[in-house]
């Protein structure tokens, strides 16, 4: 029974800041004001007022560059992330093949598209329970994923919702101040389910010969399990090895020592997941990686990889990991046989909800779909220093407006007052985190995918939050959001 006297726990996020580097500006608008003011100059110098007039066609595209929004951002903003996709689509980098080859493959490379070419899954040869992690050479991290299950938090009582909640905020809390961890993922997805485990249940366990319910028991297995689209929840940690260069050289120095000090990591966060009453039950082996990245790539995939399994769980070679082929379009990504649109999180709930909110988004009816949850550990003096900055920036906008005559930002004191409790928290001795939710959309067909998209931007909506499609960025988005890499470089 549940004790009506425990109210349940609320949440808030703070105000998302769209202010510029000056002046409400960005980096592209600032430099193209600047460059615009310097040709100013130097026209009216040498030419006089009339060169600057001849040039007004000129001064209007800068004025409507910089002040017209489109998504939320300026056009200016928007010319990087228009020009690198125009150039992939010059070049011809918007397919992607698989191409096999007849020399012998480095060992572990998972052969994915783009940014993620080089990640390597590893195994340390003194792995007891064949766990492994993925190493990017470039970023210097060492990647570990674990399976993690939990009871359904939306049937809790409040009071455990309550004890949970706060277990996973200390939880965050001890991971941010390690001081070696670069980013943590949680990422919870939807799969097809080909019934293949739940027919291996019913063949070990089930009794068919009953009669009456043995045979509907058999039935119900044979054309439920097939419909069936189970959740998986898995658990990134990134270690950052630059970060924890003492301690790996303590342990041994290289691989093996970066694996001795992500063992040790792994086990406290182990532990503080079972504070918040969430299993961890089992580091994955590196097969199991290449599955998870595979059945993303090519949900289709799934049936085959269970039943080619001996435990049933599905397994891939690493070297298939990847795609046989990825067509990029500026809103939307093709692998193999799926479709795929990223959504990303622009803003939070900014009234008091509920710990639940993201029940409706994550439970969306007949809808095939990752969240991703990328938490990025803030260091202290770093945090400081940015709340500092903030500050200083509101503060110098307000006077500014108070200097021109302009009336007052209820926006401006709305971030202050977050501003100063995020001060007042990281005083305390609070932990700093980037939050970053993505969200990943996929269906058999674009039709499918576009009805989907449409259910999906409607739950969020009923959850307080606001998605923003990542156009033109498709490729990268869906290797952040709907891959367990706890990468960050979008």
């Amino acid at each position: 029974m549940s004790d009506p006297s425990v109210a349940p726990v609320t949440v808030k996020f703070p105000h998302r800041s769209r202010r510029g580097i000056l002046l409400g500006l960005s980096l592209p608008q600032l430099v193209l004001v600047s460059a615009a003011l310097a040709l100013l100059l130097v026209t009216v110098v040498f030419t006089g007022l009339l060169g600057a007039v001849a040039l007004a066609p000129l001064w209007a595209a800068v004025a409507a560059l910089v002040t017209i929004r489109r998504h939320g951002r300026s056009l200016i903003d928007w010319a990087p992330i228009v020009i690198r996709y125009a150039s992939r689509r010059r070049t011809g980098h918007k397919l992607w093949l698989a191409r096999p080859v007849t020399r012998p493959r480095q060992d572990g490379i998972l052969h994915l598209p783009g940014t993620a070419a080089s990640l390597k899954v590893v195994t340390p040869g003194d792995s007891a329970n064949g766990a492994a992690a993925v190493h990017d050479p470039h970023h210097q991290t060492l990647t570990a994923v674990a399976r993690v299950t939990s009871r359904a938090f939306a049937l809790l009582d409040p009071a455990t919702q309550n004890a949970n909640v706060n277990s996973w905020g200390r939880a965050l809390a001890g991971i941010a101040r390690t001081g070696h961890v670069a980013t943590v993922q949680v990422l919870e997805r939807t799969v097809p389910d080909s019934g293949d485990t739940l027919s291996r249940h019913w063949a070990q366990h089930g009794r068919p010969e009953v009669p009456v319910a043995g045979e509907i028991y058999s039935e119900l297995v044979a054309s439920a399990g097939p419909a069936a689209a189970p959740h998986e929840t898995y658990l990134a940690i990134s270690l950052d090895l630059k970060a924890a260069k003492r301690l790996i050289s303590q342990a041994g120095g290289g691989l093996p020592g970066a694996f001795t000090v992500m063992q040790q990591t792994t086990s406290s966060i182990a532990q503080a997941a079972r504070n918040a009453s969430l299993m961890v039950t089992g580091w994955l082996s590196a097969r199991e990686i290449a599955a998870v990245i595979r059945t993303a790539y090519d949900p289709k995939a799934l049936a085959a990889l269970q039943q080619w399994s001996d435990t049933g769980r599905a397994e891939a070679d690493p070297s298939a990991a990847g795609p046989v082929v990825q067509v990029e379009e500026y809103d939307r990504l093709a692998t193999d046989t799926a479709r795929h649109a990223t959504y990303w999180v622009e803003n939070w709930p900014r009234v008091e909800t509920g710990a639940g909110f993201l029940h409706g988004l994550m439970f969306t009816a007949g809808v095939r779909r990752s969240l991703s949850l990328i938490y990025v550990p803030q260091a202290l003096e770093a945090a400081l220093r940015d709340v500092q900055r903030r500050k200083a920036a509101i503060i110098a906008d307000a006077n500014e407006r108070a200097r021109r005559g302009q009336v007052d930002s209820e926006e401006d004191s709305v971030e202050y007052a977050d501003v100063k409790q995020r001060e007042r928290q990281l005083i305390a001795g609070h932990s700093d985190v980037a939050l970053t939710g993505l969200v990943t959309v996929t269906a058999e067909t674009d039709a499918l995918l576009d009805a989907a998209c449409a259910q999906i931007e409607t739950a969020a909506v009923t959850a307080g939050v606001d998605l923003r499609r990542l156009n033109y960025q498709q490729p990268d988005a869906f290797t952040l959001g709907a891959l367990p890499l706890a990468r960050t470089a979008l």
